[in-house]
């Protein structure tokens, strides 16, 4: 007669628990602070939900919207949250003038940022060197503008013939539309779109990504609660891991991207979502150094550069040291980053 003992009990109850798949065990809940609404470009994440993705690195995620990198940050940093979303440049910032904080990006998505001048071309605007004798519409908050004397130099432009008339968010695509500005600078994915939406022609819009005209920054990154970090190294690196397959997932499949992010976002325009997640595929998040290098890395040199033109517009009150801003530490290293 066969005799079940304690201990092969215990052996045969651990192999039951080792063989359930990841969503039938209690899963780990973490918060994630995005930067912005639900809008095109996060359709990644709910991919990655929806997907299994998480769920199989032993994650349930829940999505928080956010409003601008600048108030993401400090949510991070406090424990609020222990991962998000933001702008790289705004956290070598905040690092700057907060020493010791805990937050650092620790997987870049945008290889090059969205920060862009965007004109129209029956104004006379289509490089750069057309902004001269030209009025550039400019939100002084606006992260692209913040950006702008380093692209100005970089390009060799006479700031002194180029009038920057200040203005709002809501009005600065309008403004440019009706003709009272030949440029705005902007998010490349958000303000070409409004301007289609408010009429005018895609073949009447310049796009002029900062990042295709001297501009070495990098752009928006995941990033964590550094001390939440180093205590849950490997759900970090699992997060990690299922945020590259939910990109992959919607750069195979754009319009199932879009409707994993419109189930979270009903008033959604499901087509100029899908429009701005090609866009930022496009132009930010899968580059030709994405797809030689595979995604969330860095290259040192290039953020060498990067530094030293933040500092052409920003005075640094402590020396600038890139190991505070990013680490590659917790990137996957199974061969999930790349990108083909």
């Amino acid at each position: 007669m066969f005799t079940r003992t304690p201990a092969l009990a215990a052996a045969i109850a651990a192999a039951v628990l080792a063989a359930a798949p990841a969503a039938a065990q209690e899963l780990t809940k973490i918060a994630f602070a995005l930067d912005w609404k639900f809008e095109g470009p996060s359709a990644a994440y709910f991919a990655a939900i929806d997907n299994g993705h998480f769920a199989a690195e032993g994650l349930e995620v829940e999505v928080t919207a956010g409003n601008g990198s600048v108030e993401t940050i400090p949510k991070i940093a406090t424990g609020a949250f222990p991962i998000g979303f933001g702008d790289i440049n705004s956290v070598i910032k905040f690092l700057d003038q907060n020493p010791g904080a805990p937050v650092t990006a620790v997987m870049m998505v945008y290889d090059k940022p969205a920060f862009a001048i965007v004109g129209r071309k029956s104004l006379g605007v289509e490089a750069p060197k057309d902004l001269e004798g030209k009025i550039l519409g400019a939100p002084p908050p606006d992260g692209a503008w913040a950006q702008f004397p380093a692209f100005a130099s970089a390009n060799g432009l006479d700031v002194s013939q180029i009038k920057v008339e200040p203005v709002g968010f809501p009005t600065r695509e309008p403004m440019l539309a009706e003709g009272q500005v030949a440029a705005i600078t902007g998010f490349s994915f958000s303000s070409v779109l409004n301007l289609k939406r408010l009429g005018v022609p895609e073949e009447d819009i310049s796009n002029i990504l900062m990042a295709d005209h001297g501009l070495a920054l990098y752009g928006n990154a995941i990033l964590v609660n550094t001390e939440w970090a180093a205590a849950n190294p490997e759900t970090v690196t699992g997060f990690l891991r299922a945020v590259a397959k939910g990109w992959k997932d919607v750069i195979a499949d754009p319009a199932a991207g879009i409707t994993a992010m419109a189930a979270r976002n009903p008033a959604a325009d499901a087509a100029l979502e899908q429009e701005r997640l090609q866009m930022a595929i496009d132009q930010n998040v899968l580059t030709d150094w994405v797809k030689a290098n595979g995604m969330g890395n860095i290259d040192p040199a290039r953020m060498e550069t990067a530094l030293a033109q933040i500092a052409e517009t920003y005075t640094f009150q402590n020396p600038p040291d890139a190991s505070l801003y990013f680490t590659p530490a917790y990137l996957p290293t199974d061969g999930s980053l790349t990108m083909e």
